[in-house]
């Protein structure tokens, strides 16, 4: 799939498959973060893995672990997280499944809300 993502008033087009996302073209230069270092979908191997789905070059990036419903965002942005912190709540098949910071850091941009439907690899969280 092809999304346009708007991240610091720079627009982005991203290619996302399972397992990867490709940046395609901007409209405008990027300044302090990477599109692609954003959207980097997990391995398989990280796939139901909060802590892994950050990557390894975007250090703080959280994506959707699996698809499903956010149902609660149980943090904000400028708010300070420790290692372990629950930061979001994610429904998949009827369960309820909670995604954890694996860093201490400040939440940098939250790219869903409350009743969001999301794909394995879509971008959730960003800390730094």
């Amino acid at each position: 799939m092809i999304y346009r993502v708007t991240i610091n008033n720079n627009v982005y087009e991203v290619e996302v498959e399972e397992g990867k996302a490709s940046l395609l073209r901007t409209e405008a230069a990027p300044q302090a973060v990477a599109a692609a270092e954003i959207l980097e979908a997990p391995t398989s191997e990280a796939a139901f893995n909060p802590a892994a789905a950050s990557g390894g070059e975007a250090e703080g990036a959280f994506t959707a672990p699996m698809p499903g419903v956010v149902i609660d965002i149980l943090t904000a942005k400028g708010r300070r997280v420790k290692k372990g912190d629950p930061i979001m709540i994610i429904e998949a098949m009827k369960m309820e499944n909670e995604v954890s910071s694996n860093q201490n850091g400040t939440v940098v941009e939250i790219f869903v809300s409350r009743g969001a439907q999301v794909k394995t690899g879509d971008p959730l969280i960003l800390i730094n």
